[in-house]
């Protein structure tokens, strides 16, 4: 993980809004939300893993799931998740079960970013501030 120091840090936004400006860029919501903290992804590659550019946030008024939430931007950063060659660890697992965990653990959930995507990474997040400041 690389923490990339920015602007929008600190920033508050309406959930809603926030979504309707980052989902164009190519921004998600990421699969490990709560309901009071999530992060926007943006997948730079997935080249030996996958490699994102995760922009944290906190809700300060309201839960995420309700409507009207303001949340507030933390510090974004870089992150590689590595995924190792060969079988997966759950590979003798039945067919009902592999229908509904089809993916395979990563080897290192916080490998390290390769150098070509932290300059890659500095370009999308000035790219974030333009858009949202």
């Amino acid at each position: 993980m690389i923490e990339m120091p920015s602007q929008i840090e600190g920033k508050e936004f309406g959930l809603y809004q926030l979504e309707q400006k980052l989902k164009p860029m190519g921004y998600s919501i990421g699969d490990n939300w709560e309901y009071d903290q999530g992060y926007f992804d943006y997948k730079i590659a997935d080249d030996n893993g996958y490699q994102y550019l995760r922009l944290p946030f906190e809700a300060v008024d309201g839960q995420l799931d309700s409507k009207g939430c303001t949340v507030k931007l933390m510090r974004p950063f870089l992150l590689s998740h590595v995924f190792e060659g060969g079988l997966d660890d759950h590979s003798n697992i039945s067919n009902i079960s592999a229908a509904f965990n089809q993916f395979q653990e990563p080897d290192q959930k916080d490998g390290k970013v390769p150098n070509q995507y932290i300059e890659i990474g500095k370009s999308l997040i000035k790219e974030t501030e333009a858009a949202l400041l």
